[in-house]
């Protein structure tokens, strides 16, 4: 499986851009597709979490202005993300945990990343 992610780009402060990542190859199913993403100099983070099942998790600095969402038929995530601030400038990679091919459980795959960077 890989996850190839796309969206992203320059954008003003109080803008919005979306992001997707698509999971390609033969996964039967995903447990949970998520976002990371990290600056330059710091940690990389979570952003958002979305299980099959539709839960959700937000870090608290995104709550309120992004919305994670996902289409299971597709293996594809999404990120929304609204009210951009100059702080959301990083590097977002797609992530997907507890992969199941062909019987076989693969964890913590990630994506190329893809940078957003948000203007003052």
């Amino acid at each position: 499986v890989q996850l190839q992610a796309s969206g992203g780009g320059l954008v003003q402060a109080g803008g919005s851009l979306s992001l997707s990542c698509a999971a390609s190859g033969t996964a039967s199913s995903i447990n949970a597709l998520g976002w990371y993403r990290q600056a330059p100099g710091k940690e990389r983070e979570l952003v958002a979490a979305i299980t099959s099942g539709g839960n959700t998790k937000y870090a608290d600095s995104v709550k309120g202005r992004f919305t994670i969402s996902r289409d299971n038929v597709e293996n594809t995530v999404y990120l929304q993300m609204n009210s951009l601030k100059p702080e959301d400038t990083a590097v977002y990679y797609c992530h997907a945990d507890e992969v199941i091919i062909g019987g076989v459980v693969q964890y913590h795959l990630w994506g190329q990343g893809t940078q957003v960077t948000v203007s003052s």
